[in-house]
């Protein structure tokens, strides 16, 4: 599984609810897969979005080791006291800025087997949760830190993506003049 990275539109759209009839062996396959996908990135939640398709669910293992899906999730309700903590993201790989945030919520999802639930989180899990929650609303953790620090780091992965872009051209170009020298050689070698 490809993890999106900022710039890609997908990552910018208020995700759909999953419907009831979605949540199948088919889409507990797909949670596991961004369970997988996680992992490897060394991250500690995954949104939909994240994982390429825009719909409102995430999966989290916070300090606590626990596999935990979220779908359709609604926090609906933050505590006054407020806590900073560097946070960082899988689609903005490399970069971390302090970011306040509640340091407590409640929360109402639905689990992998469509059975609802309702959790309070405090400490790491809440700020994750906050975090995934907000990549259903098409927003990330730059938008609610430094606006400067936000328009550069947008900057920098769209020049990012522009290399890449020109390179994998460059390649390109380079495979066809290489196929079609083998190409004239074939037909020399053939008359």
């Amino acid at each position: 599984m490809r993890i999106t990275k900022l710039g890609e539109e997908i990552l910018r759209k208020v995700a759909e609810p999953v419907k009831p009839e979605e949540i199948n062996d088919e889409l507990r396959a797909f949670l596991d897969e961004m369970f997988d996908a996680m992992i490897e990135a060394d991250g500690v939640g995954l949104a939909g979005p994240q994982a390429g398709i825009s719909k409102r669910l995430f999966v989290v293992i916070a300090d606590d080791d626990v596999r935990r899906v979220f779908i359709n999730p609604q926090i609906i309700q933050t505590s006054q006291e407020m806590c900073d903590y560097d946070e960082g993201c899988l689609s903005i790989p490399q970069v971390y800025e302090t970011i306040q945030r509640p340091a407590k919520v409640t929360v109402q999802a639905l689990n992998e087997k469509g059975k609802p639930f309702t959790l309070e989180a405090d400490g790491l899990l809440a700020r994750i949760i906050q975090h995934e929650n907000d990549h259903l609303d098409g927003k990330l953790f730059i938008d609610r830190g430094d606006p400067e620090f936000a328009k550069k780091t947008e900057e920098q992965f769209k020049k990012r993506a522009e290399r890449a872009e020109q390179k994998k051209k460059e390649k390109e170009a380079k495979e066809r003049r290489i196929a079609a020298k083998i190409a004239a050689k074939e037909a020399k070698k053939n008359k």
